[in-house]
């Protein structure tokens, strides 16, 4: 499944720091050969690949770098959004537009430092491979909450087939009963538009109180699946 190959593909560039050059495990759909493909990184949380095989990867302090198949690491790429690095905060997911093709953009979940802490937000770039940089930053979703601390922020990004897009958002630990909350992003699956809007059909879009973007609630932490 997708979800096995991403789980794979990071476990291999988790384990470059020093690990074994390849490693079998096993997994609900059978046993998996790993096989280092690069070094270097400190905390990969996260990869796409590009159409012509390359990959964008996360690194949680803040770095974005493109690595090749054969597992050369370019330069961090600048336009990155700042991050709140602290504990699991940091840069966090990244997709690919379902339209990459033709617009080139990038999704980024990170945790975005605020002055009353920090929160889980998500960018919408256009991503200039060759150049190494991201233009056209614009932040297109933020957790209305911003604890202080660094536990918990999630998050995945996945696009359901209709183009629309689900964001995990963690509880944040010490504000776990706000998972509840359908007045707080806090534990919250959401479902945005790639512009950031709210589809009419979201199930709380129309609920007095309730945030419209919410698509399910009650999670106690929504960081290592991708819709838990």
């Amino acid at each position: 499944s997708m979800l096995v190959a991403a789980f794979a593909a990071l476990v291999v560039l988790a384990s470059a720091s020093g690990g074994a050059a390849s490693v079998t495990v096993q997994s609900e759909s059978g046993p998996l050969r790993l096989t280092e493909v690069a070094v270097g990184l400190e905390h990969p949380w996260s990869l796409a690949f590009l159409p012509d095989g390359r990959m964008l990867v996360t690194e949680r302090d803040g770095r974005l770098r493109v690595v090749s198949a054969k597992g050369e690491l370019s330069r961090p790429l600048s336009g990155v959004p700042k991050v709140h690095a602290v504990g699991q905060g940091g840069l966090l997911d990244v997709a690919l537009s379902p339209d990459y093709a033709r617009d080139r953009s990038i999704f980024l979940s990170f945790a975005q430092p605020t002055d009353g802490g920090a929160r889980t937000a998500v960018a919408r770039a256009r991503l200039d491979v060759d150049a190494l940089k991201l233009d056209d930053v614009k932040v297109i979703f933020a957790q209305r909450d911003e604890p202080s601390g660094g536990a918990h922020f999630g998050s995945r990004l996945v696009f359901a087939p209709d183009g629309n897009l689900f964001v995990t958002l963690g509880d944040r630990y010490n504000h776990r009963d706000r998972a509840q909350d359908l007045g707080s992003h806090l534990g919250k699956v959401v479902r945005i538009r790639p512009d950031g809007s709210v589809p009419p059909d979201n199930p709380f879009a129309a609920r007095p109180g309730a945030l419209p973007e919410i698509w399910t609630y009650g999670h106690r932490n929504v960081q290592g699946a991708a819709l838990n």
